[in-house]
């Protein structure tokens, strides 16, 4: 008797942990339940994938959807349209909203925004703060969090976390990884009057390699002396890549499509504030530092970290400007690109945006095509030749650093839980997302 599925994937190449082959993919009740040659099995729906390549469904770990807040920019809608449309299928959302996400209640009226308006899977991260570091082992295990993110630097928002005896406190109080954004906040209030008005070029001289460097440091000694994970974000320069090398043991990595793609002073005299962004961009020799990173295995995921402002916002003039750029929308093909250069193999992307996420975060059944696992894919053409546009992109802001970019690579479906929420750039069906689960915050049934 043959088999017989709610969806099949035929005819298509898949990357899976154990290699990248042709074969076909069964789905039953949202999971993965066959993969390999399954041309002769039935099914509710079959997709014709003859061509392209299905990855694990990409996994975004660095978002900002500014709600509740400043949703005259981005929400919680808009944010995880763009991501569906990019071939994205999971986010992990940033607690510097208004109010900020530093609370059972606070974490709850976000997941409770996000029903029935996510497109794609989520968990948001609660904030830490001098104030609430006493609580955050409880609220670490909430159904729907992330973990506990830490502003070790002042950058959007309220949240910072500056001295080493709060940070240290944070460390204290709970189990899983901590994700940081490490500058080191005192050298930025030292080093304010090297801003030039008028001048983004001066960005990266004010928060400078010297600032990442020391909090990096600062932050995996105290780790050391709490005995807990952290995951360093957005790093930016080789001097962080140089040092995190010899402390794997307790800090996972993360970078950023911008700083493998951008270069200063380039994209600042050609962006101007649309490439300012917390960390900087830096010049040539910190992007090279970090490709080589990537290429080493120092580097464990890649997050877009989206950050969008509108574009009154950004043409203030610098440095009265806030600093992000959108970016969930871009990262598969930005990356996907990188892929057909040679700077990656795909395997390697698939690794940094699904394998990754999945294995550092400890996520459950989301992250690999595998038997018993969600059956989220992104699906893509490596040989389509795209520009990307602002006109494309969903965020609320409607802008991308990347507009006329030529890419070669691009998404062509996103499938989320066995059911297609995007395809051939148009969404389908309706808006479906739910929180993502954890190993470490299990519930008792």
């Amino acid at each position: 008797m043959s088999e017989s599925f709610d969806l099949l994937l035929t005819n298509g190449t898949v990357v899976t942990p154990w290699g990248t082959f042709a074969a076909d993919v069964g789905v039953t009740g949202g999971r993965i339940v066959a993969v390999g040659a399954l041309g002769s099995a039935k099914a509710k729906a079959t997709r014709d994938v003859r061509g392209l390549h299905v990855l694990p469904g990409a996994i975004d770990s660095q978002v900002h959807f500014r709600e509740p807040g400043p949703t005259h920019k981005e929400d919680l809608e808009t944010g995880s349209r763009a991501a569906v449309l990019g071939g994205v299928t999971s986010v992990f959302e940033m607690p510097n909203t208004a109010p900020p996400t530093t609370s059972a209640d606070a974490l709850n009226e976000k997941l409770t925004r996000a029903r029935g308006r996510m497109w794609c899977d989520h968990a948001f991260y609660v904030g830490a703060t001098p104030d609430n570091a006493e609580a955050l082992a409880d609220l670490e295990k909430m159904p729907g969090a992330a973990g506990v993110k830490m502003f070790m630097g002042s950058s959007t928002g309220t949240l910072l976390v500056a001295d080493d005896d709060h940070v240290g406190r944070v460390l204290q109080h709970g189990r899983r990884r901590v994700a940081v954004h490490a500058e080191d906040e005192d050298r930025l209030n030292a080093r304010k009057n090297l801003r030039v008005a008028g001048d983004p070029r001066s960005h990266p001289v004010w928060r400078d390699a010297e600032a990442a460097l020391l909090a990096t440091q600062r932050v995996v000694s105290l780790a050391r002396k709490a005995a807990r994970r952290v995951h360093i974000l957005h790093v930016s320069t080789g001097d962080e890549m140089a040092y995190l090398r010899d402390h794997k043991d307790i800090a996972t990595v993360e970078t950023t499509p911008n700083h493998l793609t951008l270069v200063a002073p380039e994209c600042y005299e050609r962006l101007g504030t649309y490439a300012q962004m917390n960390p900087p961009v830096r010049d040539a020799s910190h992007r090279e530092a970090i490709w080589a990173a990537v290429r080493a295995g120092i580097v464990d995921v890649l997050g877009s970290d989206h950050a969008p402002h509108t574009r009154e916002e950004k043409d203030k003039g610098y440095p009265d400007t806030p600093s992000g750029m959108t970016g969930v929308q871009t990262l598969v093909p930005i990356l996907l690109d990188h892929v057909n250069a040679g700077r990656l193999t795909l395997e390697r992307f698939v690794d940094l945006v699904a394998h990754g996420p999945q294995r550092i975060f400890g996520l459950s059944t989301k992250g690999r095509i595998a038997v018993g696992f969600d059956a989220d894919f992104t699906i893509v053409d490596l040989k389509a030749k795209r520009t990307i546009e602002n006109k494309w992109i969903a965020s609320r802001c409607g802008w991308t650093p990347f507009d006329g970019v030529t890419v070669t690579g691009f998404p062509v479906g996103t499938i989320l839980r066995g059911e297609v929420v995007m395809w051939d750039g148009a969404l389908q069906g309706v808006a479906r997302g739910a929180p993502l689960t954890f190993l470490e915050t299990l519930q008792p049934v």
